[in-house]
């Protein structure tokens, strides 16, 4: 698995917990206190998180880790 692939992965791990939670990408952006398009491009795969960034974004959707990390 290369890296963009797996940046894709758990960008829609986020963006499917982030919409399980109700939230928009707006609202989850307001929360995190980061722009709208910040929260676009995680979810694209187009940044790559660092385990700690992950981390945070599992805190701020009060979800485990483990459903972000997961590969299916």
């Amino acid at each position: 698995m290369q890296k963009k692939e797996l940046c894709r992965i758990i960008g829609k791990n986020i963006q499917q917990v982030r919409k399980q939670k109700g939230y928009t990408q707006e609202s989850f952006a307001e929360l995190m206190d980061v722009s709208w398009s910040y929260i676009s491009k995680i979810e694209a795969g187009y940044i790559n998180l660092s385990l700690g960034k992950i981390l945070e974004i599992a805190d701020y959707l009060k979800d485990d880790i483990s459903n972000i990390l997961k590969i299916k």
